[in-house]
């Protein structure tokens, strides 16, 4: 009876095996980021959290100042500045004002040291437009969340790869911490000093005395 072929090729039972090993890992990491954004969702602490399609309260002011936002571009009418913690860089809002003008679509491209919380910081070209705007409430609908890096985690593959690169980029030991040439040994103790308790003193044995040779006889002449 014949064999079937993969049976008898070592190369395709290789193939199958990481065939077989990728389809588990990726099916793992799918299952446990699944996991993990329902647990989110159900452990959520603030309902009134921003979500996508939230309308919510915020205050906003406006700035002026500065030519490159903290994601990298530069900054124009249309860029606000928010709180990474609840909206993102790259969240996509909705803002309704007292005034009509400046009624539209914002992007969240900024953050700053004052904008903590729920707080939202218009860009405006003009600095005394942005002085006479002041401080007001305005009402937010959040059409898309952003990109918040510290609430993902590595998967499995990544943690992976960063211990390996952790392995390899250890520094290796410094050979000036190395001593060179023979560890000198441990000098003996002075003759006389008592040997430490339980631990019995080395007697370096005495040779044999030479035994005695007789003097040779003399020959006759």
């Amino acid at each position: 009876m014949k064999k079937p072929f993969l049976a008898t090729s070592i190369r395709l039972k290789i193939a199958a095996t990481l065939i077989a090993v990728s389809a588990f890992v990726l099916l793992y990491e799918a299952n446990i980021f699944d996991s993990l954004e329902t647990a989110g969702r159900t452990l959520r602490a603030d309902p009134t959290a921003p979500v996508t399609g939230a309308q919510l309260q915020f205050a906003a002011t406006a700035y002026c100042k500065g030519q490159t936002t903290a994601s990298g571009v530069s900054v124009r009418s249309g860029v606000a500045a928010a709180d990474p913690n609840l909206l993102p860089v790259g969240s996509v809002l909705n803002v309704t004002t007292d005034t009509r003008k400046y009624n539209g679509i914002y992007t969240v491209m900024d953050t700053g040291p004052s904008v903590q919380g729920r707080v939202l910081d218009l860009y405006m070209w003009n600095c005394n437009e942005a002085l006479a705007f002041g401080r007001k409430q305005v009402q937010i609908t959040v059409l898309r969340l952003g990109w918040n890096p510290s609430a993902s985690s590595p998967g499995l593959i990544d943690r992976l790869f960063r211990r390996r690169e952790a392995v390899r980029r250890a520094p290796a030991p410094d050979a000036a911490d190395i001593p060179a040439g023979p560890i000198p040994e441990t000098a003996a103790p002075p003759s006389g000093t008592p040997a430490p308790v339980g631990v019995e003193p080395l007697i370096s044995p005495t040779p044999p005395p030479a035994e005695a040779t007789a003097p040779a006889a003399p020959v006759a002449p």
